[in-house]
């Protein structure tokens, strides 16, 4: 194992057994969905709720947890142009400060859906709001703002009628969003501490609402990986610059896996490859291990796949088929693997609580919060963080 990544292996295990590892961007540590936590099995609207607190506007964007903050954007207003950024304590629900802003992009968005759909992320030490209007936003933990920038001013051609809901990641001092519609295509490099572009590239002029992910390679340079449907590319994230680039179609919403050396890409067909040398290297493909809008989890040598209300158990060496399981509901947001519990919140807040660890996939239980959820929940300190479309709700004993 190379030393670099073996370092941060370790420094990420640390974290998750003190149970402290911040849920910085979409899908948490390593966009991996994964957390360590001891979090009940059962809850209500009275029963196992810490706090619930009431947010200023509508969103599909996850919350995020820093340091013992909660982040979460909202939109508002009859056009969704009013932009907020609000933080709370994690432990006593307490508002701590509360950001607005108007748009300055196209904020035209599917009556499902709203301007704050992409789930902020953060580098430890700054917030990047970004919206479906291209606005993106730096605050500090303290809320203090660093810089904005109006990327559909920019860009303003740039705009998908039913919104675009692609997350910013961050990585060696680099935040990167892909923007990718009919129009104006493009993903950007930005510096975290000026807000200037380290770099842009044109991408496939066609609606993506995939998220990109980060990967370091064994000589430790940071890359960004962005999929669509002309394919896939890895690029430098400092400077942009193409890495390698694979010709598989993958547009659409569920976003990529990396685990270690390896890349596991929704497409078309499910495809494994291991990124080693110049070219990465396909170890197994399969059209039987198919992700809806949700995103999958690798975890305990297996792959988990959740299609409309199929979740799905495959080998991760081989993609051969384990088992099936059906759920009840739809599913916009992608479940979390807390132990051998997966956490698996339908679009009407009914969580179905999955114990994998068997033969068979097994429901152990199924827990009401009664309102519409369409984002994806974070895990931080024996907590379960649920955003619904009206409120933040903390899940713990």
């Amino acid at each position: 194992m190379h030393k670099k990544p073996f370092i941060h292996f370790v420094v990420l295990l640390c974290l998750l057994l003190c149970g402290g590892a911040n849920w910085d961007q979409f899908r948490g540590p390593n966009a991996q969905s994964v957390g360590l936590a001891d979090l009940p099995i059962e809850w209500d609207k009275e029963n196992n709720v810490a706090w619930r607190k009431d947010l200023p506007g509508r969103g599909p964007s996850g919350p995020i947890v820093i340091n013992g903050r909660v982040f979460v954007t909202c939109s508002s207003g009859k056009n969704q142009d009013r932009l907020h950024v609000v933080c709370f304590d994690a432990k006593t629900g307490e508002q701590i400060w509360h950001r607005q802003m108007w748009a300055n992009g196209r904020t035209m968005t599917h009556p499902t859906s709203a301007n704050a759909a992409p789930t902020p992320a953060s580098d430890g030490k700054h917030i990047f709001a970004f919206f479906s209007s291209n606005d993106l936003i730096c605050y500090d933990l303290d809320g203090n703002l660093k810089w904005y920038r109006a990327l559909g001013k920019d860009h303003p051609k740039a705009g998908n009628d039913i919104g675009m809901s692609s997350s910013p990641v961050v990585a060696a001092g680099t935040v990167v969003v892909q923007v990718e519609n009919q129009g104006d295509s493009f993903a950007a490099g930005i510096d975290v501490e000026t807000g200037k572009n380290r770099w842009r590239i044109e991408r496939n002029a066609a609606a993506n609402w995939t998220s990109p992910v980060t990967m370091q390679t064994a000589d430790g340079i940071d890359l960004v990986i962005l999929k669509s449907s002309d394919g896939v590319t890895a690029r430098d994230i400092q400077t942009g610059d193409e890495v390698w680039s694979l010709d598989n179609s993958a547009g659409g919403i569920p976003s990529m896996v990396v685990d270690g050396d390896v890349l596991y890409l929704p497409a078309d067909e499910f495809a494994v490859w291991k990124v080693s040398g110049e070219k990465p290297e396909e170890l197994w493909a399969s059209n039987q291990v198919r992700p809806g809008p949700s995103s999958p989890i690798i975890a305990n040598g297996n792959v988990y796949a959740l299609a409309k209300n199929i979740l799905t158990c495959a080998d991760a060496q081989t993609g051969d088929s384990k088992w099936k399981l059906r759920l009840g509901g739809d599913y916009w947001s992608t479940p979390v693997l807390v132990g051998n519990l997966m956490y698996c919140v339908n679009i009407d807040g009914v969580t179905h609580v999955v114990d994998v660890s068997g033969e068979d996939g097994k429901i152990v239980s199924k827990p009401d919060i009664g309102e519409t959820v369409q984002s994806s929940p974070a895990v931080y300190n024996d907590a379960l963080f649920i955003r619904s479309d009206t409120a933040l709700w903390k899940i713990s004993k």
